[in-house]
């Protein structure tokens, strides 16, 4: 008779047993150990703009809701100037910083101030310069102001103060947000004061990169060895900056690849080339607020949906009543865009006989280029009844023609991303625009709006006249009309993308996280 244990082993299914009763015992005895929350990153928005407070275009929008659709996921707080129209608009603000003054950027006091939603803002006062009439870049004939190289050096020097924690606030972000060149070279400044914070710089439109005289160089405080602040035989804000952020955004996927070619690179697509090989580039698609939608609009005489859309023709009555345009059967075409060159304003002007003749209607308002202006004044003298013109600007009325035409004129030569086509889907318009930038990547051809493929008076007229047989097709017409009032292009998707962009620049703070 075998040898057998009179306790015999346990078998390995009543081992794994014991040892979850010992683990389970351990626990439960054990004093609980407390993880103190990881508190959120700490953001500076840097911008020039906001339209709570002050909007010229693009920029403005996105600095106001971009920070809102971050500031659930981080601490995330706005530097912009302390204009007339900021500090109007200010319930009140606590003065708790100061710049100090280098070379021929002036010291500066810092206030503090929160919206009606309680998004922080940091105000940068300095009398001299921002507190003056007109817009923030230009004056109020539309002359660039002579001192914008030394306002905006100023207010990216206060930028890199805070993010070294020498403007004398209790509040010190881990990151720089900057925006455009006006506000690039914080990147700059900071790395030269050898302030190693992360720096993400947005590029919203590369036409405008901030040339200044090689002559400022030392009232700016720029290095005498920065090469990387020089193009052209001038100082260049935006390369400046493109050379030390961490990191560029544009706007859309598509213009981030169209800026690395010749064409769209405006002379920097060799240095965005560099970046994008060094995976320092991505383009990350621009969202629209949740104020743009037509079932509760204000600005609307009746609201709609993309279900129930029969209101949308009161809108187009109020809109033909408020421009003088005589009632019609035929489509109503709307263009809502700053009167320049590169929002094809000539092209839409060439064509408008040819909607006029074919029964349809134009509608236009903006402001800009004074020969442009001139021109589109023109062109309603010309077709009176037919074709309205506003040289100006009134929201709600800009409100009103995307929710009361049929298609929204977009013809941009390059459009970094654009907002009025998203705006004119959420209200049913369809936009009409040439395949380029953020266009393409909002616009499906056929199903959210039409896209051409040649940057021409031809081939916008081709689209006109495939829009003219869509609108004779109701069917089609609601169908396309559905489909883009049910696309999504709230901040959500594009928020979440930052903050990712963020936390990859921040490996500490990924790390503890």
């Amino acid at each position: 008779m075998p040898f057998q244990h009179k306790d015999p082993l346990p078998s390995h299914r009543h081992g794994e047993s014991l040892a979850r009763r010992v683990l389970t015992d351990r626990h439960r005895h054990a004093r609980p150990t407390r993880i103190a929350p990881t508190p959120p990153s700490r953001v500076l928005f840097v911008t020039t703009e906001m339209t709570d407070f002050v909007k010229t275009g693009g920029l403005g929008a996105v600095a106001a809701a971009l920070p809102r659709a971050l500031r659930s996921m981080l601490d995330v707080r706005v530097l912009l100037p302390a204009y007339p129209s900021v500090l109007d608009k200010a319930r009140s603000v606590v003065w708790e910083g100061r710049t100090q003054a280098r070379a021929g950027l002036p010291a500066c006091e810092i206030g503090r101030m929160q919206t009606e939603d309680g998004l922080t803002i940091y105000v940068l006062k300095q009398p001299e310069l921002f507190e003056r009439p007109g817009s923030p870049y230009v004056s109020p004939v539309g002359a660039d102001w002579s001192d914008n190289a030394l306002r905006f050096a100023t207010l990216s020097m206060a930028a890199a103060q805070i993010a070294a924690g020498r403007a004398h606030l209790p509040w010190q972000p881990e990151l720089l947000h900057l925006n455009d060149w006006p506000t690039a070279m914080a990147a700059a400044y900071a790395r030269w004061d050898g302030c190693r914070i992360p720096t993400v710089l947005t590029l919203h439109n590369l036409a405008y990169q901030g040339y200044f005289p090689l002559a400022l160089r030392s009232l700016l405080d720029i290095p005498p060895h920065a090469a990387e602040a020089e193009a052209h035989g001038q100082l260049c804000f935006l390369r400046a900056g493109m050379a030390h952020a961490d990191h560029l955004t544009t706007v859309s996927p598509s213009y981030a690849r169209e800026i690395t070619e010749g064409a769209h690179g405006m002379g920097l697509h060799q240095l965005l080339r560099k970046k994008a090989a060094l995976g320092q580039l991505a383009g990350i698609l621009n969202g629209i607020d949740d104020s743009w939608d037509p079932a509760v609009d204000p600005a609307l005489p009746a609201p709609f949906t993309a279900h129930r859309s029969e209101a949308r023709a009161e809108t187009a009555q109020r809109v033909r009543v408020e421009l003088g345009l005589r009632d019609s059967r035929g489509p109503l075409f709307a263009m809502v865009a700053r009167l320049v060159h590169q929002k094809g304003i000539d092209m839409v002007c060439e064509a408008a006989p040819q909607i006029v003749a074919a029964g349809g209607q134009l509608a236009l308002i903006g402001c800009g280029d004074p020969g442009m202006e001139r021109e589109v004044a023109r062109l309603a003298r010309r077709f009176p009844g037919q074709v309205a013109a506003h040289v100006g600007f009134r929201e709600a009325l800009a409100r009103r023609m995307f929710a009361g035409s049929d298609f929204l004129l977009m013809p941009s030569r390059f459009e970094p991303c654009g907002l009025s086509q998203m705006y004119a889907q959420a209200y049913g318009s369809l936009p009409i625009a040439y395949a380029t930038g953020g266009l393409l990547d909002t616009v499906e051809d056929g199903v959210t709006g039409l896209l051409f493929r040649e940057p021409s008076v031809a081939g916008l007229r081709r689209a006109l006249q495939r829009a003219f047989r869509i609108h004779e097709e109701p069917r089609l017409l609601a169908a396309m009309r559905r489909a883009a009032m049910l696309q999504r292009h709230d901040w959500s998707r594009s928020a979440h993308a930052y903050a990712a962009l963020y936390a990859s620049l921040l490996p500490r703070r990924s790390a503890a996280a």
